[in-house]
């Protein structure tokens, strides 16, 4: 499915294709809150790298984070890459996955699909104010789940056509 995303002032659009469009999984980490979660979280799904068509690339910025927030000690491969204009989150990209991008769910203009159920990650990060949903559609993880985005979207029957 080819995704259309852009920045709240439109200096960035671009466009990548997925196969993996269902936004299931919310991230609590330190540096998901502090860099894009409105909710205490953010959404990322899944994109094919060699797909992403950019325009306004000169708007964009990219800031590669710490990892032990607040101490400090060692830096994430992920560089988050975000609009300097407007401070949109637009997508992460990692030098250990160079045929991936994972853009921001918040950052995608085509509607995408509701998930039949989400995973909440990386709860040992959680902000105290953050209330996480329950109930039988609501899975939580303290940390990373050992099921990545494709083998989740494979297990629930959902990848796109070509995996």
């Amino acid at each position: 499915m080819l995704l259309q995303g852009s920045c709240h002032c439109g200096a960035v659009r671009f466009s990548i294709e997925s196969r993996t469009v269902y936004p299931f999984m919310r991230c609590y980490c330190g540096i998901c809150r502090k860099t894009a979660g409105g909710g205490g979280y953010s959404i990322n799904i899944m994109g094919l790298a060699d797909t992403l068509r950019v325009r306004g690339k000169r708007h964009i910025k990219a800031y590669r984070p710490w990892i032990d927030f607040p101490e400090r000690l060692e830096r994430s491969e992920g560089l988050r890459h975000f609009c300097r204009e407007c401070g949109s989150q637009l997508w992460v990209s990692d030098s250990r996955w160079p045929d991936l991008i994972h853009p921001h769910a918040s950052a995608i203009d085509t509607p995408l699909p509701v998930p039949p159920e989400v995973n909440h990650i990386k709860l040992e990060d959680k902000a105290s104010w953050v209330e996480v949903p329950r109930g039988p559609r609501h899975h939580r993880f303290d940390t990373f789940p050992a099921e990545s985005i494709q083998g989740w979207h494979r297990r629930m029957g959902l990848l796109g056509k070509g995996d």
